[in-house]
């Protein structure tokens, strides 16, 4: 095992525990938190819902990285899903900024964040 791949189960956990603040903040009181935090009206019985399915994704790829951090058997496949899920979040992201504007600023420190995430998770991913 290469010095930085030992680093794989820390970054898991770590990708894992900042996660969740932001799932919890999609869908654990989504009438609350998504017009404090972004504005967004979340009255709508649709909204909350599809707010509090995000975040059930959001969970369960968080438990996924912690069962790949404990388990060696599960640690590569689980890098692989937070480069593929930090990525494509971060794609979308980029597309909404060219198509729509500037968001929040959360949404942008988000956006650097999941670049971020996703760069560190790749040179994990491919540390020999």
């Amino acid at each position: 095992m290469s010095t930085l791949a030992r680093f794989q189960p820390a970054f898991l956990t770590l990708a894992a525990v900042g996660l969740t603040p932001i799932a919890l903040g999609y869908g654990a009181a989504p009438n609350v938190t998504l017009p404090w935090m972004f504005g967004i009206d979340a009255s709508a019985v649709n909204t909350r819902h599809i707010f509090r399915a995000v975040m059930g994704l959001y969970l369960a790829l968080a438990l996924f990285w912690l069962m790949g951090a404990r388990k060696p058997d599960l640690r590569i496949p689980a890098l692989w899903s937070l480069v593929i899920f930090m990525g494509g979040l971060a794609a979308g992201r980029a597309l909404s900024l060219l198509l729509d504007g500037l968001p929040h600023p959360l949404l942008l420190i988000y956006l650097f964040l999941e670049l971020g995430f996703c760069a560190l998770g790749w040179k994990l991913l491919t540390a020999r």
